[in-house]
């Protein structure tokens, strides 16, 4: 199996592992917009509404992010071969340093998320704006610019998307990625309780992070320094 073929269920795989940064990163305004909604008849219809159009921006501006990054990628690779190997040791690196921060074993990741900080601060205040969330499109809005909130886990998935052989590839990685961490927000914001305990549960955490790390390890071209 070639690594594109592989690249769309690692990609989901990769996604659910993250459960546990996700909510943490995300699962607080996930369980604001049920909160926010009045109680009353048709309630867990709206608020699954709310909670796929916040999911659904997010996850689209993960793949927004994957098609600018892979068309400079792609671009740039096509002209210099010789950054393929570079560029994908560097996503093994970002994989392997998210695992031991999901491991809860070393939190190095916390440096590369201040990257995005200057873009998070520019759409922040934007994103006060349209809170309390009153309908299903003021949530899409929100979930498209909650989706640059600077994460580890995403620009870890990004640095590996980016070495897809074409951009669509790219933004399908991604697709799946944001599918990936799909059931545990939607998870949060409908207050199950199983998807708080994942939270918590070092043993779940560490296993994880684990595997987080060996995906990262196998993703460095080793070969290329033999």
């Amino acid at each position: 199996m070639n690594d594109l073929a592989l690249s769309y269920p690692a990609a989901f795989v990769i996604g659910l592992l993250g459960s546990t940064h996700c909510l943490g990163m995300c699962g607080g305004i996930s369980a604001s917009l049920s909160m926010s909604l009045p109680v009353g008849r048709g309630f867990r219809l709206r608020q699954l509404s709310m909670l796929l159009a916040f999911n659904g921006g997010r996850i689209a501006s993960y793949v927004v992010i994957a098609t600018l990054i892979a068309w400079l990628s792609v671009s740039a690779t096509g002209t210099w071969s010789s950054l393929g190997p570079p560029l994908r040791t560097l996503a093994g690196l970002l994989l392997v340093l998210m695992g031991l921060s999901m491991g809860q074993w070393w939190n190095g990741i916390r440096h590369i998320e201040r990257i995005g900080a200057p873009v998070w601060r520019r759409l922040q205040p934007i994103t006060g704006k349209l809170l309390p969330v009153r309908n299903p499109f003021q949530a899409l809005l929100l979930g498209t610019l909650w989706g640059w909130l600077p994460c580890g886990l995403v620009y870890s998935t990004l640095g590996w998307a980016a070495l897809q052989p074409t951009v669509p590839a790219a933004a399908l990685t991604m697709l799946f990625f944001g599918l990936g961490t799909l059931p545990s927000m939607l998870g949060t914001g409908l207050a199950a309780t199983w998807i708080q305990a994942l939270r918590t549960n070092r043993w779940f955490r560490q296993v994880a992070g684990a595997a987080m790390v060996i995906f990262g390890v196998w993703t460095v071209p080793w070969m290329a320094f033999v």
